[in-house]
């Protein structure tokens, strides 16, 4: 009896192997190269479909993601959006992710602080990256794809102080910024002195904004989010939603995921 029993599960796990070698490939999404003229290098872009793109003729929200490589974080905000739009919390979105060559110099504006130059020796180079984003990124993707005019930028530390240099000199580039413990710490919190002075500019134009910190994290990283909040409500614009969450429990490593999927459901009108 033993030894039928013996037979019976090799045969069972000479099947489930036999299964196992009829795979198929995985895809999340589709990998481009963009030659950029601007920045003078090759750039990797990933881009995530949602499933109903393929069945309609729609036109789609956009959602551009600062560090969104694979090694990075595409995946796990790709999921986000998916879980998202299955449960029906937000609309089917188009997900591009722009990979890193160096983030340092992408990111960053000219620092006057001698110490900033010498800790990242690359920075300085946020303007070429927005010029490449809306005369050659944006524009590729809006006629590579069928997109609206719904796009929502999300960005992290210094990805997070890009993000807030758009929205005060670039404000139409984007609808939507989400905006995760920001690196306001650059050039001696410079970019928070004409913050309420340059928000008041945009008072025309409909912006929905998310800005978080977490609260394990670094005492000048919370104090500035802190300004960042404080000058934003004081400025009391029109027709700009904004939100602050402080999340106790997140530390500058674990807050993205959580912040991005607390920002998601208050774009999407979900408390």
């Amino acid at each position: 009896m033993k030894h039928i029993i013996s037979l019976l599960f090799a045969s069972l796990l000479l099947s489930i192997n036999v299964d196992a070698q009829q795979t198929e490939t995985l895809e999340i999404g589709h990998v481009l190269t963009i030659h950029s003229t601007i920045l003078q290098e090759a750039r990797i872009i990933n881009v995530y479909l949602p499933e109903s793109y393929k069945e309609d003729t729609a036109k789609y929200p956009v959602i551009y993601l600062l560090d969104g490589s694979t090694t990075e974080d595409f995946i796990h905000i790709v999921g986000l959006v998916q879980f998202l739009t299955m449960i029906e919390a937000m609309a089917p979105t188009i997900v591009v992710g722009i990979g890193n060559i160096d983030r340092k110099r992408d990111f960053t504006f000219p620092t006057s602080i001698t110490k900033d130059k010498l800790d990242v020796p690359t920075s300085g180079g946020s303007a070429s990256f927005i010029h490449f984003m809306q005369a050659e990124l944006i524009p590729f993707i809006n006629n590579q794809y069928r997109t609206n005019t719904n796009t929502t930028l999300l960005g992290q530390s210094l990805g997070g102080l890009l993000a807030t240099e758009i929205l005060l000199k670039h404000d139409l580039l984007f609808k939507n910024y989400i905006i995760v413990s920001p690196s306001l710490w650059w050039d001696n919190e410079s970019l928070l002195s004409p913050l309420g002075k340059n928000l008041k500019n945009t008072t025309q134009y409909q912006h929905m904004v998310y800005l978080a910190v977490g609260g394990k994290e670094d005492k000048v990283m919370r104090q500035d989010a802190e300004k960042m909040k404080d000058i934003i409500k004081k400025a009391a614009l029109k027709n700009f939603a904004f939100k602050f969450e402080t999340l106790p429990e997140e530390s500058h490593l674990t807050i993205l995921h959580n912040a991005a999927y607390k920002a998601l459901m208050w774009l999407n009108g979900i408390k």
